[in-house]
């Protein structure tokens, strides 16, 4: 008997992998890396479907409304695994960026990836030509951080990825590996092996159902899904092109530490990890500043949860008042006139400041606390 994982996703999430692939060739035409792809991919079905289906619109929404999950291919030992699931990497379920992921490795391919991504995932984002000294760079990079207990993810069309994937394998470490296409037909014949390698102790991962080609603009896709993925997106080596750079600005735009590695100022392909230094990215010289930036960026992601549940638990009127101070009615005088003068205002904020959601800015006004900041300095103890 199958195991449950193999069964299928929710409908509403297979009917966006197939919306996704009757929409290939069209979203190939909305690739370039200048944020338009990835404008696309957040809007809803709906709203997909009436930007790009042109003359298709008719076709395809009543299509899509009559949409049976027999529409979606299976093929053998490739889970299905929505952000329904228990196991659905939460990276990805908290910035929106998938509804669905096509998995497969292992007997219970969902429940491997889950696993995976309760480690630090390092993604080795950028792509392009590589030198011999930036394919050693990750291999030793991959190698070092998978043997830490990191979990090294990667997209196979560029050798930096490969050299990360395959200096993870070595180690004998799980990593994931991002498939722009079908996991059945996506991949290079030249690449399978080392598609079959990762699957032993990893996962490979597709937004595609099996039979899916690789397309123009799942390259881009890749990127996206990887970067999410990561507490830290790292690049080696690429150009300074948009297009090496987009897993960079998918990983900024979530929120994601970016980090990128120096090369020789002779190289073009070391253009786009020189200009993300100069824009503020981690330098990294070796595996040890990647593990503190690990520690830093987990650090950050448990504090935003914590403080996220803190919001969610208080009482509407507590969570009211602190909405408002972030929507900038920041003084009692401004709370006061927006609440029809009512005292209960100046009690809520005293009570957020107590709990230590608020704290006072310039001027008396009210500002929400660093989540990051110690307890005794948001109370003006030294």
């Amino acid at each position: 008997m199958s195991s449950p994982e193999l069964a299928g996703a929710c409908q509403a999430c297979l009917r966006r992998s197939w919306l996704l692939a009757e929409l290939g060739g069209v979203l190939d035409c909305n690739c370039r890396a200048d944020g338009r792809l990835l404008d696309l991919l957040e809007l809803s079905d709906g709203e997909l479907i009436d930007a790009l289906a042109g003359r298709r619109r008719v076709e395809l929404t009543a299509a899509y409304a009559s949409f049976r999950r027999d529409l979606v291919a299976c093929a053998k030992g490739i889970a299905q695994l929505c952000r329904h699931d228990d196991v659905y990497p939460s990276r990805l379920r908290d910035c929106g960026v998938s509804s669905m992921l096509h998995v497969a490795g292992g007997a219970t391919p969902g429940a491997r990836l889950g696993s995976l991504c309760m480690r630090p995932v390092v993604a080795f984002v950028g792509h392009g030509a590589a030198s011999d000294y930036g394919v050693a760079v990750a291999s030793s990079l991959a190698r070092q951080l998978a043997a830490s207990g990191v979990t090294v993810a990667a997209a196979p069309p560029g050798a930096i990825g490969l050299a990360a994937l395959a200096a993870a394998i070595e180690v004998g470490a799980g990593a994931i590996t991002i498939v722009g296409g079908g996991l059945d037909v996506g991949t290079p014949a030249r690449r399978r092996s080392l598609l079959r390698q990762v699957m032993r102790a990893g996962c490979a991962v597709s937004e595609l159902p099996p039979g899916a080609p690789r397309r123009r603009w799942s390259v881009v896709g890749c990127e996206r899904v990887l970067a999410s993925l990561a507490s830290v997106a790292l690049v080696v080596e690429t150009d300074e092109r948009a297009s090496g750079l987009f897993g960079a600005q998918v990983a900024r735009r979530h929120g994601r530490t970016v980090a990128a590695v120096p090369g020789r100022v002779s190289s073009r392909g070391s253009r786009g990890a020189h200009a993300l230094l100069r824009d503020g990215a981690a330098l990294v010289t070796c595996a040890g500043d990647v593990l503190e930036l690990i520690y830093e960026a987990e650090g950050r992601r448990a504090t935003a949860q914590a403080t996220s549940k803190r919001h969610t638990e208080l009482e509407p009127r507590l969570r009211h008042v602190l909405e408002q101070v972030g929507d900038g009615c920041d003084t009692p005088g401004k709370l006061l006139a927006k609440c029809s003068g009512t005292g209960e205002p100046m009690r809520s904020l005293g009570e957020l400041e107590l709990l230590g959601l608020l704290e006072r800015g310039d001027g008396g006004r009210y500002v929400l606390a660093d989540p990051l900041a110690p307890p005794a300095s948001r109370y003006g103890v030294r």
